[in-house]
């Protein structure tokens, strides 16, 4: 998530704590980057050209506190510029009504119906009863798509038949949702490669007939900023509440999030961060200013460990960890712990100073069935006391799994840097006073 802009960034920070001593003309430099970096990042130009009036006016004017160094100052200052670009304060997305009404709108290809069923998803954790409908009849297959997003999440989803007409699907939706038990209706509406009349038409109308609590907009990340100018197409038409953003887990520049508030005017309340329906957050300025500047983001990172690890389990992996150290079955273990939470690479990302430690390590794809074969192909001894490990077994491990010793030689890489991050959440007394813990600006 923003790998390339993070990259930049620390970049350009790491230039200006070389300096020693800040001055006009130096900062002037530093800007002058940060602005390409944004502007490369697909961030809109306007947006790139206030942010970086507001860094200055307040780099230039602000006195470098004793207690850090004029680099982490401006760290500092862009952090809370970034929070404010972002949206400030996150935005509480309430279901206050019972039923509650959810419309979801977007283009094609944007990741749209998937969102519903996340949606409904993490609603559920909250403990509301969702219920889906599709009233996408253009796509192919559109409406059965969500009907089995549904089955395999064991949510309620509406079965519209043979019915063709939206209007009359939307309000026998509604009509069983006040009779079954479920108290929030998410109604996916069809999505056009395009914004043309005959779609804002059909999107008023269930609109007028359905008067939702709330409109989310479903925009896809990775397009920069076509996203941007898709939200604002539609507002053209009708008015939203917010937007989801989607596919933050692939090769997304930043551009979209970091302009979408200042251009629209609405703000981003949810983002997926993955394929799977478990991989779904809510959008906190904070936390992601955090991520862009490459300081991680802990409170995020024990938040999803919560979802899926059990505390009593976890005390004694950590008990273990303290006092035998991580093994390779551990770590194998872990892996597929932390697979629950979402993209490992984003996961390890999350853990200050950690993305440095992973960078060129590839964490996609098939590498967890390369991971098991490899450990699978070792002996007791090798897994416990890893550094055994020498030339000559490596070899037979990577014939034993059907890899090669550079890939053996990698998945060792990853154990070190597990094993540092266990160090370092133990060194801080595990999960729980990680929650509260405050990164220093000058981590990165």
């Amino acid at each position: 998530m923003f790998n390339e802009l993070t990259d930049k960034l620390e970049h350009i920070f790491k230039n200006l704590r070389g300096q020693g001593k800040l001055t006009e003309a130096n900062i002037r430099d530093a800007l002058r980057d940060i602005r390409r970096s944004l502007l490369e990042a697909d961030v809109n130009y306007k947006v790139a050209k206030k942010f970086i009036l507001h860094i200055e006016e307040k780099a230039l004017g602000t006195d470098v506190l004793a207690s850090i160094t004029p680099g982490q100052m401006i760290v500092k200052i862009v952090h809370d510029e970034l929070v404010e670009l972002l949206g400030g304060k996150i935005f509480d997305f309430q279901i206050k009504s019972s039923p509650e009404i959810i419309m979801i709108c977007g283009l094609q290809g944007s990741g749209k119906t998937t969102s519903a069923a996340k949606l409904a998803h993490h609603l559920r954790k909250l403990g509301k009863r969702p219920f889906l409908v599709s009233v996408d009849l253009y796509r192919p297959a559109a409406v059965e798509q969500l009907r089995i997003l549904a089955e395999n999440e064991n949510i309620a989803f509406y079965n519209p038949g043979n019915e063709k007409d939206p209007e009359k699907i939307v309000t026998a939706a509604l009509d069983t949702l006040r009779g079954n038990n479920t108290d929030v209706l998410i109604v996916d509406t069809a999505g056009r490669l395009h914004i043309d009349d005959s779609m804002m038409d059909e999107l008023r109308r269930i609109k007028n007939l359905i008067n939702p609590h709330h409109v989310l907009f479903v925009a896809d990340g990775m397009t920069g900023q076509d996203a941007v100018n898709a939200v604002e197409g539609f507002l053209k038409y009708i008015e939203i509440d917010g937007v989801i953003l989607t596919k933050m887990d692939g090769d997304s520049r930043g551009g979209a999030a970091l302009s979408l508030r200042e251009v629209t005017g609405k703000p981003i309340l949810f983002v997926g961060t993955g394929e799977r329906i478990p991989f779904f957050e809510p959008f906190y300025p904070e936390r992601f200013a955090s991520r862009i500047l490459g300081m991680g983001d802990i409170v995020s990172f024990v938040e999803k460990a919560q979802e899926v690890i059990d505390e009593k389990e976890a005390r004694k992996m950590q008990e273990k960890f303290q006092t035998k150290g991580m093994t390779l079955s551990d770590f194998l273990d872990q892996i597929r712990q932390i697979q629950k939470m979402g993209p490992i690479d984003q996961l390890l990302g999350m853990i200050p100073g950690m993305g440095k430690a992973i960078k060129g390590i590839d964490l996609k794809g098939n590498e967890m069935k390369r991971i098991e074969a490899i450990i699978l192909s070792m002996t007791r001894e090798e897994r416990e006391k890893p550094v055994i490990i020498d030339g000559s077994r490596r070899r037979r491990i990577a014939t034993g799994s059907g890899t090669t010793v550079n890939e053996v030689n990698g998945l060792l890489k990853q154990f070190t840097a597990m094993q540092k991050m266990m160090k370092k959440m133990s060194h801080f007394g595990g999960m729980k006073s990680l929650r509260g813990m405050k990164l220093p600006y000058g981590s990165m």
